[in-house]
């Protein structure tokens, strides 16, 4: 019994042996196609990059640089030399660590908005920094438009998330709370992915939530301080006298 499978096993060997060189040789030029396409980044393609990392980082800052770092250094997305310090364990250590953090921290009411605000300060001047990155300190105009942008993007995106916020933090439940934050992880994922991918269609779908960012703000910030200045009568209205 063990002489006929030993026999078998060698007139399949040859087979096996070919089957596998060539299964290797497609991964190979699988890869390669890959690697030259990612590599080959039009100017389209760099600044969806640079507005993507822009407007996430109103979201998710921590997130943008974790997961762009992580992407460079896997190697699915060839990041420009001026971005490969993302890729630096320690980058990923801490900016890792402070994804963690904000995820539960962005989920919780009233912590949430308190957590938006105490991190305003950094994610516009990040996003801006971000998205200057893509072209590099050398890349002349097209850095700082890429800084301009950026900087504009996060700026956006940060007001938008912060009045949401605070106008679904009047809400007495938390579920809304958990379904935004949730909506806003995914975002992130998808807002890079789509300019990696597509950078065409990321360019028309920017333009689109630019304006409804800046509309929805508007109304939001008109609610809000219609809501304080109610408060502000309630609170400061004169008891009525005890009988």
């Amino acid at each position: 019994m063990i002489d006929t499978v030993l026999q078998w096993f060698q007139q399949w060997l040859p087979f096996l042996q070919q089957t596998g060189d060539v299964l290797s040789s497609a991964g190979h030029s699988a890869g390669d196609v890959a690697g030259q396409a990612l590599g080959k980044m039009d100017m389209a393609g760099l600044l969806a990059l640079a507005g993507a990392l822009g407007w996430a980082s109103g979201f998710r800052l921590y997130a943008v640089v974790f997961l762009t770092g992580l992407m460079g250094l896997l190697g699915w997305v060839p990041l420009p030399h001026s971005m490969q310090l993302l890729e630096h364990p320690a980058v990923l250590g801490a900016s890792g660590f402070m994804l963690f953090m904000e995820f539960f921290a962005d989920k919780i009411p009233g912590l949430d908005s308190l957590w938006d605000l105490a991190n305003s300060v950094i994610r516009i001047p990040a996003g801006a920094a971000l998205a200057g990155s893509v072209f590099g300190a050398d890349g002349g105009t097209m850095t700082l438009v890429a800084t301009i942008l950026g900087g504009t993007l996060a700026a956006t995106s940060q007001a938008a998330k912060t009045s949401t916020r605070a106008a679904i933090n009047t809400s007495p439940e938390p579920f809304s709370n958990v379904a935004a934050s949730l909506f806003e992880d995914g975002l992130v994922v998808g807002i890079l992915w789509l300019a990696v991918n597509e950078p065409l269609v990321f360019g028309v779908v920017l333009l689109v939530a630019v304006v409804l960012m800046v509309l929805v703000t508007i109304l939001l910030v008109r609610f809000l301080r219609a809501a304080i200045r109610r408060l502000k009568t309630w609170f400061g209205a004169e008891p009525a006298p005890s009988p």
